[in-house]
């Protein structure tokens, strides 16, 4: 049974950091890439970024880009999704999510985790 678990969400102040993460269980994380999306509120869910079975990475936002990075741990079945420099906007319910497919592609994502709130405020 494929399960991913997100975790680190929290309170920041704006220009602060966090580190998500996503616990792969149920399939083997080093075959396939794994995607982060956030959703805030009153908004549809975006793709955020996404880290290939050859850990390429894929920006789906280019807002995030030159602040947050993602990378895998397979060892630890684990994707890490750093956050620095995070600004209000950046405040959204994150969610990790797999095709189980090898590469990044921002359509249909079948597997989802239940999410983590980040908040960032002054």
């Amino acid at each position: 049974q494929v399960q991913l678990v997100e975790s680190g969400g929290g309170s920041v102040q704006p220009g602060g950091s966090l580190r998500l993460s996503c616990a792969a269980s149920g399939f083997t994380l080093d075959h396939y890439a794994i995607g982060w999306f956030r959703q805030a509120p009153g908004a549809e869910r975006e793709g955020v970024l996404c880290v290939s079975a050859r850990d390429s990475t894929t920006y789906y936002s280019d807002s995030v880009k030159g602040r947050f990075t993602i990378s895998r741990d397979n060892g630890k079945s684990t994707v890490y999704l750093q956050m620095d420099s995070l600004k209000p906007e950046d405040t959204a319910v994150y969610y990790c999510a797999t095709e189980l497919k090898p590469y990044c592609d921002n359509r249909g994502y079948a597997y989802w985790g239940q999410g983590t709130q980040v908040t960032v405020s002054s």
